[in-house]
């Protein structure tokens, strides 16, 4: 008992640089007050005296802020940092040196008996306000972000984020189909769309600037499947005409693109801002337009 109390306060001191000493851990922390209530109540479930084992953590609810269901299982040296707001129910499952900050939830999506709860593997880290919800498993060593609502599994050592959970990090990733695309191609592709990322970079975990990058190296490569075809066809048949595409006009983009420039000016303008002695209306009127034909 007293080996597992000590082990308890040793991860407050190993994941929050905050806690000083000994007695202040033990009486001013609430996410440890939290997990001993619960290890006693949890001890009464199991002996089937369900109501007293309820009562008491209705009690710990009162006083820490933090409501663990008796029923749930909970592993070494969980941390429960702030506490206040986070909710564990009945058929959770939390194994070894895994970290939860406010304002957690690991709830069900279904109001049939069994297992509804999700089941958090060895070391995971859940941010402030996140939402796990449903029977699945977060896989060992995952991190979700705060105020995340995830709602299927998620893979050992990845990293979630967003509404719905999206993962934005791999430890192993997907190994898919590499394009082999001109670097020269893929910017004047992206200039001819007007796409520009704003400094978001393709290794950045931004995955709606993942999702257009890829679209962006599709269409190059049915741009590049088009002129072969249009190149063989004109060997085939002499008579052949390649018609040009038509061309994209800033005009048919001029409402989006003032949009886009009311919140994100150019980097030109946002340089030339940044230089002294230059009056407003004259650095606007010197702004470079960006271009967005091909």
């Amino acid at each position: 008992m007293l080996e597992r109390l000590r082990e308890d306060i040793n991860s407050v001191f190993a994941r929050d640089p905050a806690a000083r000493n000994f007695l202040e851990v033990l009486t001013n922390y609430p996410g440890l007050h939290a997990l001993l209530i619960h290890r006693l109540s949890h001890w009464l479930w199991r002996k089937n005296l369900k109501w007293l084992a309820r009562t008491l953590s209705t009690f710990s609810r009162w006083l820490t802020g933090v409501e663990i269901h008796p029923g749930a299982t909970i592993g070494r040296r969980f941390f429960i940092d702030h506490g206040m707001g986070v909710v564990i129910g009945e058929t959770a499952e939390v194994g070894d040196d895994v970290t939860l900050y406010q304002g957690v939830t690991l709830g069900g999506t279904s109001w049939n008996k069994g297992k509804r709860h999700p089941t958090l593997e060895d070391g995971v880290i859940v941010g402030a306000g996140a939402k796990i919800l449903g029977p699945f498993s977060v896989g060992t060593g995952a991190k979700i972000g705060s105020n995340a609502v995830v709602t299927k599994e998620v893979p050992a050592g990845a990293t979630v984020v967003g509404i719905p959970g999206k993962v934005v990090h791999r430890v192993d990733p997907d190994q898919g189909e590499e394009l082999e695309v001109d670097p020269a191609r893929r910017e004047a592709m992206r200039r001819k769309f007007g796409f520009d990322a704003y400094g978001v970079s393709q290794d950045m975990p931004d995955p709606v600037a993942r999702s257009i990058q890829a679209m962006l190296d599709h269409m190059h490569a049915v741009d590049e499947r088009i002129e072969r075809m249009c190149t063989t066809l004109r060997k085939v048949d002499a008579s052949y005409r390649d018609g040009r595409l038509p061309e994209l006009r800033d005009e048919d983009f001029a409402d989006i693109l003032a949009d886009v420039d009311s919140c994100c000016p150019p980097r030109e303008e946002q340089g030339e801002r940044g230089a002294e002695g230059t009056p407003p209306g004259e650095r606007k009127a010197n702004a470079a337009p960006r271009r967005r034909n091909g």
